[in-house]
């Protein structure tokens, strides 16, 4: 399929499972004989849509769910926050109906979800730019080369003082945060930044909840760390964003630059992958639909970057592959 990139909820908080804030008030109005607004049809929808993976795609899934009940008040969708991984090892049991994903799926989790006997298909749904930050008060590190990211997060690197960095830079120590081995953006970083998916030191703080990376680098004035750019919107307040020179100068992550390919290398897509056998469910199909259908109206609220037309279009096909997986 092709690939390519994200924008945050207010006041989103990871590392927790959350139940769309919609649901319980529309499913009071809908036992009231309300809360449809679709001639009464979305009374006659209910159950539960289990959504759980990464913590970076999980604020488009709230955003979706959110929406989604509000028109469809007695169905419940919890969304979950155990990582890319850990949410691929509960799909792959069959133990949930969509995975979030901020990055493809695996060889290896591919094989569970076969041995499991889980069909699926892969929808980019949203953009992300992946953003290095560091401390409000730091005025040296505007931009950072990939030469120098690799120098600080290449495995068995010794770097700790920023002026081991650039001699130009003070004589301040360097305290690293990210994101946890678990964690698809962990993955893509280690990937694109020290040529080795899962190749890293490991002398950080490393954190499934991009939270802790916030608090960790906005109290230390030679901290750094990286995490999802909706999150880094979230934050701006406490932090600063690192332009990052992919070998044409540079460039600052935004929108603009994430979708088109100008912030290199940390331009990525974002997944959810839906189960077939889980869309046979009316409720399950109906929000997979509404998903696909509103997905830039989701990317926007949730202050994700939105699909560009090929992915789009893209988008559309996937669906229709799997809603013939999930006849067969």
């Amino acid at each position: 399929m092709t690939n390519s990139m994200r924008v945050p909820v207010r006041g989103w908080m990871r590392g927790a499972t959350v139940i769309a804030s919609a649901a319980g008030l529309a499913g009071t109005l809908a036992a009231c004989g309300g809360g449809s607004d679709d001639g009464g049809s979305g009374g006659d929808l209910s159950g539960t849509v289990k959504v759980d993976g990464s913590s970076t795609v999980a604020p488009l899934s709230t955003v979706a769910s959110e929406l989604f009940t509000e028109k469809y008040g007695r169905v419940q969708i919890p969304v979950g926050t155990s990582g890319t991984g850990g949410g691929f090892e509960k799909f792959c049991r069959g133990e949930t109906d969509i995975s979030g994903a901020s990055r493809p799926i695996k060889d290896e989790e591919k094989q569970a979800c076969a041995s499991g006997g889980v069909k699926y298909e892969e929808f980019a749904v949203a953009n992300d730019a992946l953003t290095v930050v560091v401390h409000k008060d730091n005025t040296w590190a505007k931009c950072l080369t990939v030469k120098q990211l690799k120098k600080i997060w290449a495995p068995g690197s010794k770097v700790n003082n920023w002026n081991q960095v650039d001699p130009q830079f003070p004589n301040e120590p360097l305290k690293l945060f990210g994101a946890g081995t678990d964690s698809g953006t962990f993955d893509y970083f280690t990937e694109v930044i020290n040529g080795e998916e899962g190749s890293s030191r490991t002398d950080y703080q490393p954190s499934e909840d991009d939270n802790v990376t916030v608090q960790g680098v906005s109290g230390s004035k030679g901290g750094m760390g990286y995490f999802g750019y909706s999150y880094f919107e979230e934050n701006a307040d406490k932090l600063k964003a690192v332009e990052i020179d992919g070998g044409d100068g540079c460039v600052a992550p935004s929108l603009q630059t994430a979708q088109d390919g100008t912030y290199k290398p940390l331009s990525r897509p974002l997944f959810i992958y839906p189960s077939a056998k889980a869309l046979q469910r009316s409720e399950v199909e109906a929000f997979v639909e509404y998903f696909v259908d509103k997905h830039a109206e989701i990317a926007q609220q949730a202050k994700f970057i939105p699909l560009n037309p090929a992915q789009e279009a893209e988008l559309k096909k996937d669906l229709e592959a799997l809603k013939s997986q999930a006849g067969e």
